[in-house]
């Protein structure tokens, strides 16, 4: 199993998946069909190899060329047949029409009915399969409350298993509670994320690792984990660098959100029962979020359209 890491927009991730015998692809979380996001001086994807666990270049090209997504499908001899989108939000699903257009025949996978050009709608525990690649759905409520994220594996082999978990979870973090309870969202994250094996490699849908680990020290600040974490983050930052995939084994280490239960994290919150100590770590996120780049009315406009307030504006 390879997985293409590919920024999208301001600072999403899409993904492409691809069985390396049968060279049958997946995309996950098609948020444009086309253009990439622009990185200093060149236009790239990273691989990572789970047998390594490391970032490959791929390709640089120009900033002036924009890099398509059936482009890199091309290149890489593969045939893409699914998409699977975490939820409906439009920075994850809005290339879905698109790409469907483009190839005729694909599936588009989710557990929303809100999401663009469903196909068939998944259902908690379903698994699926593509050649060797074996996918178990898990269904994660809490940013949003039909937001499925997926786990995938390979059988007879040595290389780690790979979640990947849109805005339910990411590196150091998670994703806004918007839709439903604390206590479901504890559930999400802890009972169902939180207990895949540790060697998961955590795939998620937007780079807020930096912003995330800086939460995470001010609701820690005597854990190492989180200063080393914070300390890697920022030398990747500067060399933007992608910063997935971490580990889950890692994430129980120093992301907050995971970390309900220690007693640390009780005591910033205030509170012991783990669904209102991660109630208080939304809010408490947020507010920190609010305070280190205070939203101008445009940036406020356009969090809402990314959370699915707003209708999209008709192109000219």
């Amino acid at each position: 199993m390879k997985v293409k890491v590919i920024p999208v927009l301001e600072d999403n991730y899409m993904y492409l998946v691809i069985e390396e015998h049968t060279r049958e692809a997946v995309a996950v979380d098609v948020a444009v069909p086309k253009r990439a996001r622009p990185l200093p001086g060149a236009l790239c994807t990273r691989a990572w190899h789970p047998n390594t666990g490391s970032h490959l270049d791929h390709l640089h090209l120009p900033n002036s060329h924009p890099f398509q997504l059936l482009e890199i499908v091309g290149r890489e001899g593969v045939s893409l047949t699914t998409v699977l989108t975490t939820h409906h939000h439009w920075d994850h699903a809005r290339g879905n029409m698109e790409l469907a257009r483009l190839l005729p025949g694909l599936v588009v996978l989710g557990a929303d009915e809100r999401i663009c050009a469903l196909t068939r709608r998944l259902v908690h525990g379903e698994e699926l399969r593509f050649g060797a690649i074996h996918v178990r759905c898990l269904l994660t409520p809490g940013h949003t409350s039909g937001h499925m994220s997926y786990f995938l594996w390979e059988d007879e082999c040595l290389d780690p298993p790979a979640v990947f978990s849109g805005d339910a979870l990411s590196v150091a973090g998670c994703g806004s509670r918007l839709e439903t309870t604390a206590q479901q969202m504890y559930h999400s994250l802890v009972e169902t994320l939180g207990t895949l094996p540790p060697e998961t490699k955590v795939f998620c849908g937007h780079e807020h690792t930096l912003g995330n680990l800086e939460f995470a020290q001010k609701v820690e600040p005597c854990n190492n984990q989180v200063k080393a974490k914070l300390s890697w983050a920022k030398k990747r930052d500067e060399d933007d660098v992608p910063m997935v995939p971490s580990t889950l084994g890692e994430e129980l280490l120093y992301n907050p959100f995971l970390r309900v239960a220690e007693e640390p994290v009780r005591k910033f919150t205030g509170k012991v029962a783990p669904a209102e100590v991660l109630e208080v770590l939304c809010r408490e996120r947020a507010s920190f979020e609010r305070a280190a780049e205070p939203l101008q009315p445009q940036a406020q406009a356009l969090l809402a359209l990314q959370w699915g307030l707003l209708s999209m504006p008709r192109p000219k």
